[in-house]
């Protein structure tokens, strides 16, 4: 409440809302989101690490994992903060599912290798891409956010996902009164878009 920019959360949960409105296709991204995010972890981990301190090493179910302190690293800190400022409860998850994720796609990329993880990677973000783009093309009928807030896309929509899926399952609300605002503002965004495609058509 009282926020605004980038850590206005009504506004922006409001803008991700009037693009995921159809239930298939917030079922699509709440799948998909962070299978993204997860491999993009595993690709980043490759590169080496530009601090001058020690890599984390230790062993997981008999595995020796190394945890290099790169960009993947800075990627995940840095959603990590973003997320938990947006909202204690749900951003503190978030920032969990984040480190996780470090953790786990630093694990599965020295299993596997380069040589194999870059293929297992491509493949995964081209079907979790292409999933959303059917979502949007085929159920919500409204090009992807993506195409017009990039910010949306690539840093918040894992937070979203994650904050929707919270809503819907147990009524989770950042503070009372926050669904009410957001979806009229979501009717209100629908409604106007609504009505500017209409006025192109005729």
């Amino acid at each position: 409440m009282g926020r605004t920019g980038l850590f206005d959360l009504e506004k922006h949960f409001a803008f991700y809302g009037a693009y995921h409105s159809n239930p298939i296709n917030i079922a699509i991204h709440v799948l998909f989101v962070w299978p993204i995010f997860f491999t993009a972890l595993m690709i980043l981990y490759f590169i080496p690490t530009f601090f001058n301190i020690p890599n984390c090493e230790f062993y997981l179910f008999g595995n020796h994992v190394v945890l290099v302190w790169n960009v993947g690293f800075l990627v995940a800190l840095t959603y990590s903060v973003f997320y938990f400022t947006l909202d204690l409860k749900v951003g503190s998850f978030a920032a969990f599912l984040c480190v996780l994720c470090w953790v786990g796609s630093s694990f599965v990329a020295a299993q596997l290798g380069f040589p194999l993880a870059w293929k297992v990677v491509l493949v995964a973000q081209i079907v979790c891409w292409t999933g959303q783009l059917i979502g949007h093309g085929v159920f919500e009928k409204r090009a992807p956010a993506l195409l017009d807030n990039l910010v949306q896309a690539f840093v918040m929509a894992p937070f979203f996902v994650l904050l929707e899926g919270l809503q819907t399952l147990f009524g989770y609300e950042p503070y009372p009164g926050f669904h009410a605002i957001v979806q009229a503002k979501i009717e209100a965004d629908i409604k106007q878009w609504q009505e500017s495609k209409q006025s192109l058509i005729s």
